[in-house]
């Protein structure tokens, strides 16, 4: 797939764990390992929102296109 998630990157630059980000987002720790790892197909708006304000940063920060 060409779309890239970035999100444990993000994590460890902010040095936030996945129990952490849980709670701030509001999703399952499920869910969020699957977007974590990379395995995920689709994620929500609100959910990209609630990532990027729990990490204070971009949605590009997250998400990457590579050929």
């Amino acid at each position: 797939m060409p779309i890239i998630i970035n999100l444990d990157v993000v994590m460890a630059k902010r040095k936030v764990s996945l129990n952490e980000l849980s709670e701030k987002v509001g999703i399952t720790l499920s869910n969020l390992s699957v977007l974590k790892t990379g395995k995920g197909k689709a994620i929500r708006f609100n959910t990209l929102e609630a990532i990027c304000k729990a990490l204070d940063c971009q949605p590009g920060d997250i998400l990457e296109y590579k050929e």
